[in-house]
C-alpha cells in the first residue's frame, strides 16, 4: 500500500449498485428474517451464490444472473433499508468514503407489484438518514430504468425518480441485460424531461454492448456521464465524440475482468492508455464491492500494483468522481 491509499484520504464512488453492495453475513440475516426460501442451508454456499466465483461466473450473463438472489431478498421495505444503511456505513468503515452514489432499480424490489414502491423509496431514504446519523457520508440515489422494462414501467421509474429528489434522489440510468427491441433513441424524451427536472444522467453502455453503444446514447440521450464505457476505445471516433462531450466514464476494472468485457491485464492497460491519449475523464469504481469480493482501494492497489495506472491517475480519477456526482 502507499500513503495515496491512505486511511486520511477520502474518496468518491458513482457506480455500485445495491444488489451487490451488501455483505454476505448481513443478506442472510435479512433473509432468514423475512423467511425466504434460500436454495441452501449451508451459509457459506449461500456466499458463493451471490458472489463471483471464477469456476461458476464466467460471463457478464452469469453476472447478472446473481442478481436474481440479492433482489429478492432486498424485496420489502425493512429489507432495502437495511441494505442501503449498511452499504454507505461499509463504505465509509472499510475505505473512508465520504461520497457515495448508489444505485438499484425499486421495482425490481417490489415482488411484481406486491410491494409499494412508495413504500421502497422511503425505506431507502431511511437507509440513508439513518447512515447519515452516524457517518459523515453524503450519500446519493441513482434510479435505474431497465433494457428489459417496456416503456410503461421506466415512465413509472421515471416519476418516481422525479417525485423523491427532495429526499436524495439525484439520477437515473439504464441498465439491466441487452434485449432485442430495445432503443436508446426510444428514451431521448425520459432523458430529455429527467434533464430538464434537474435530474442527473447516466447510462450503462459499452460493456456488454460494443462502441455502437456508446455513441447511441450520446447521440440521443446525451448523459453527463456513461456506466462503464470501456468499448468505446474500439473506435476512435466514438472516443473523440466522448471528449468533445465531456462526458465522465464510471470505470469499474475488476468487474470488467471477472464479466469477460475486458480480456486480462493487459487488455485493461490498453483501456486506461486510450482513455488517457483521448483525453477522456474517468472514475473509479467497484460495481459492488461484495459481489464482487473488492472494495473501492483494493481497485486503487490492483491498478498500482499491475501497472496500469500511477498516483497521479487515481488522484484525479478521484477527483474527477467529486467534481462529476450528481449530489449537489
Amino acid at each position: 500500500m502507499t500513503q495515496f491509499l491512505g486511511p486520511q484520504t477520502r474518496l468518491a464512488e458513482l457506480h455500485t449498485h445495491l444488489g451487490s453492495s451488501v455483505d454476505p453475513a448481513v443478506m442472510w440475516e435479512i433473509a432468514h428474517a423475512q423467511g425466504i426460501r434460500l436454495p441452501t442451508k449451508d451459509y457459506w454456499r449461500f456466499v458463493d451464490l451471490i458472489t463471483v466465483n471464477p469456476t461458476r461466473v464466467k460471463s457478464f450473463e452469469d453476472y447478472l444472473h446473481m442478481f436474481k438472489w440479492t433482489e429478492l431478498i432486498q424485496s420489502s421495505p425493512l429489507a432495502v433499508e437495511q441494505s442501503v444503511y449498511h452499504t454507505i456505513a461499509g463504505a465509509y468503515r472499510k475505505n473512508n468514503i465520504t461520497l457515495l452514489e448508489l444505485r438499484f432499480n425499486p421495482m425490481k424490489r417490489n415482488r411484481g407489484g406486491e410491494q409499494d414502491l412508495d413504500q421502497i423509496m422511503m425505506a431507502a431514504i431511511r437507509g440513508i438518514d439513518r447512515a447519515s446519523l452516524e457517518y459523515p457520508v453524503r450519500t446519493g440515489i441513482i434510479i435505474c430504468l431497465d433494457r428489459t422494462f417496456t416503456m410503461k414501467l421506466n415512465l413509472i421509474l421515471l416519476e418516481k425518480a422525479l417525485r423523491y429528489m427532495s429526499r436524495g434522489v439525484v439520477g437515473i440510468d439504464i441498465a439491466g441485460h441487452a434485449s432485442k427491441g430495445f432503443k436508446y433513441a426510444d428514451y431521448k424524451g425520459v432523458y430529455r424531461r429527467a434533464r430538464s427536472e434537474g435530474l442527473g444522467l447516466t447510462v450503462h453502455a459499452g460493456e456488454d454492448e460494443g462502441h455502437n453503444s456508446v455513441r447511441d446514447v450520446l447521440k440521443h440521450l446525451e448523459p453527463d456521464r456513461i456506466g462503464h464505457g470501456v468499448r468505446s476505445i474500439e473506435n476512435d471516433k466514438t472516443m473523440e465524440m466522448l471528449r468533445e462531450r465531456g462526458v465522465t466514464l464510471e470505470v469499474c476494472p475488476s468487474s470488467n475482468l471477472n464479466t469477460q468485457v475486458v480480456k486480462g491485464v493487459g487488455h485493461m492497460k490498453e483501456v486506461f492508455r486510450q482513455l488517457a491519449s483521448h483525453r477522456i475523464k474517468y472514475t473509479i469504481n467497484t460495481d459492488g464491492p461484495e459481489m464482487l469480493m473488492t472494495n473501492l482501494r483494493g481497485e486503487f492497489d490492483f491498478l498500482l500494483r499491475n501497472d496500469i495506472l500511477k498516483e497521479d491517475d487515481l488522484l484525479r480519477a478521484n477527483r474527477n468522481a467529486f467534481a462529476a456526482s450528481f449530489i449537489k
